[in-house]
């Protein structure tokens, strides 16, 4: 049965219960700040779990496109992703844990016709907020499931929710079928890789408040979710999700863009790495509501999908242009995907050139960053070892340091390293870490090195913002006629960046003198000659139009709710001042500024280069 058909046959099958179909919501949810994406049916419909009355009623069936980073570092074993389809149904105070449990027991058993012997159960064991789930066991065992395949698990196995830090959540019943070939054991081990989480269905009881504690809901609900691929890869008769008929023709296309004919354990992880991060990147680009990589919530999470990918490609010694090898595995995704999701086809075009973009970026950075990580490698052996004068040239130094490593299991790097490549390189941690261990040796303490770059991280974001208030204060002292006129160039340079590189662009610094201006900013690549020009062009054309500058205290939740651009990470107090230039830019500031563009001057950038990983720095006069 192809994954489509399974599709068709859920959702027919709840519309026979009375269930109304939804289609499904956006991969980034709507006036929700606590998550940055859809990662369950669920998400979408929290009004009317809350008790809101649903236009369709109260039973609600559909298929709902996720994306969940949490298990990102088992994406690549037989079952995990971090984008997948989840069949779902819903009951918003009809009925509970005996119809639901029913329900789900007659679509797997006679429906898929999944022998019972192969099914396995757990429910929640309770603890100081709920009690053990007996009624939820109670309906398994009418069904025929014996004591032994029925286990009692913690919270953190067995309840669901809230989605975000509070709202709706409660226990869970999950169903497990036994993937590993032959009879299943007699006895059900929630260990055992071999037995597949397949389903859960969610028992909506509480409400989960900002103090933490967990209050009963005034109506009962239901929230199930089928994995579409996990169930389709068993009733396929295949071993792992990435063979399913929606994906396979994906990892082939990888497997053959790489040249691979026989694939080791190592290639086959990296090949469905990037079957799923593509997969979710194209999704994500091609959502109703897309955006783009940045460094900054989705952007990010998009970015890094994309750059894992390229870096996946890297490992196996993809030869040609990785770009195009990305655009191709896209239009492969685009191509199997399209029936079901017609707006990946309407946004072709668009997806493909935010993936080329973004390739092109993070190659030129990935290319920096090894280089720099074989100069610390080649270092780090000239300090281990004591190479003749006549092996000192850099291409002797290499060979004669791989050959030296084979003699070790592992190898020791210095944290700093990671930030270093980091800040200097824009190389993501986990990617340097997986560019050290292409030198045949296990690096030591991951997890402790990833938190000790997360210090690392912290201290220079502290110094920035100190810098930062210092530099600020500094410029509010000058109240010349150039300082205002500094002052003012800012903010025109803020929105025309934004509106010639895009929305994403968020202004991370800057230092005013008598003389000029700088203007940190977040991007990742260098700026074309095009594009400066656009750029002054574009504050030019303002200038010459006589703009009026006007200026309103405000709360700062409220300036900030009108539109007003604020610095990353400021700090503002609890009034602020608002200054808006004609219709083109809306800023917080507390700077002195003119009252209005005439006799303003041009406009001129000076320079542009790079200030740290991802952010790039203007100087700019006004002449």
């Amino acid at each position: 049965m192809k994954a489509n058909d399974l599709k068709k046959l859920y959702v027919e099958f709840f519309e026979k219960k009375n269930h109304k179909r939804i289609v499904s919501a956006p991969l980034i949810p709507e006036n929700d700040p606590t998550v940055l994406f859809t990662t369950a049916g669920m998400h979408p419909l929290v009004p009317f779990l809350m008790g809101e009355p649903h236009p369709l009623g109260n039973r609600i069936v559909n298929c709902q496109k996720c994306i969940r980073t949490g298990d990102i570092d088992e994406v690549g074993d037989a079952t995990h992703f971090t984008f997948f389809e989840m069949m779902g149904n819903w009951s918003f105070g009809d009925y509970f844990k005996e119809e639901a449990i029913e329900m789900s027991f007659e679509f797997l058993t006679r429906v898929l016709d999944f022998p019972i012997q192969k099914l396995a159960v757990s429910c929640f064991a309770g603890d100081e907020n709920a009690p053990r789930d007996e009624e939820s066991a109670a309906a398994w065992r009418s069904f025929g499931f014996p004591e032994e395949k029925i286990a009692f698990l913690p919270k953190k196995d067995n309840w669901w929710g809230p989605a975000g830090e509070t709202g709706p959540c409660g226990p869970d019943t999950e169903m497990f079928y036994w993937n590993g070939g032959g009879d299943a054991p007699s006895r059900f081990d929630p260990e055992d890789s071999l037995w597949v989480e397949i389903w859960n269905d969610v028992f909506m009881q509480y409400n989960k408040t900002k103090d933490g504690k967990y209050e009963l809901l005034k109506q009962p609900n239901v929230d199930t979710g089928l994995g579409l691929e996990r169930v389709a890869m068993i009733l396929q008769n295949k071993k792992n999700v990435y063979e399913i008929d929606t994906l396979f023709p994906v990892f082939e296309t990888i497997r053959k863009i790489c040249n691979l004919k026989d694939v080791n354990d190592v290639e086959e992880r990296s090949i469905r790495i990037i079957t799923d991060h593509m997969r979710a990147s194209t999704f994500i680009l091609g959502d109703e509501r897309s955006t783009i990589p940045s460094n900054l919530d989705q952007g990010y999470i998009l970015r890094r999908f994309i750059r894992r990918s390229i870096r996946h490609f890297y490992l196996l010694k993809a030869e040609g242009d990785v770009g195009k090898m990305i655009i191709n595995v896209a239009k492969e995704i685009i191509k199997n995907f399209k029936s079901e999701y017609p707006d990946l086809k309407e946004k072709e075009s668009f997806i493909l050139d935010e993936l080329k973009k973004e390739s092109e970026r993070f190659i030129q950075t990935i290319d920096r960053g090894i280089k720099e990580i074989k100069k610390k490698m080649v270092g780090y052996m000239l300090k281990e070892v004591n190479p003749p004068e006549d092996k000192l040239d850099a291409d002797s130094i290499h060979r004669n340091f791989v050959k030296w490593l084979r003699g070790k299991k592992t190898i020791d790097i210095p944290s700093k390293w990671l930030f270093d490549l980091f800040q200097s390189y824009g190389m993501p941690p986990e990617i340097s870490l997986e560019e050290f261990k292409t030198y045949k040796v296990s690096v030591p303490n991951e997890e402790k090195l990833l938190a000790e770059f997360q210090e690392h991280f912290k201290k220079h974001q502290e110094l920035s913002r100190v810098g930062a208030e210092k530099r600020f204060k500094g410029g509010l002292a000058d109240s010349s006629d150039m300082s205002k006129k500094l002052h003012t160039a800012t903010h025109l340079l803020n929105e025309a960046l934004r509106q010639v590189l895009g929305d994403s662009i968020k202004q991370r610094g800057s230092n005013i003198t008598s003389e000029r201006l700088r203007f940190d900013f977040n991007f990742d690549r260098k700026l074309t000659d095009e594009e400066k020009k656009q750029i002054e062009d574009l504050i030019n054309s303002k200038i010459k139009e006589g703009l009026v500058v006007t200026k309103e205290k405000m709360p700062l939740e409220k300036a900030l709710k009108s539109g007003a651009q604020a610095e990353f990470g400021a700090k503002y107090p609890a009034e602020v001042w608002v200054y808006t230039i004609g219709g083109f830019s809306k800023e917080i500031c507390m700077g002195p500024h003119v009252d209005d563009l005439k006799d303003f001057g041009t406009f001129k950038i000076k320079k542009e280069q790079s200030s740290a990983a991802g952010i790039r720095r203007i100087k700019a006069v006004v002449e």
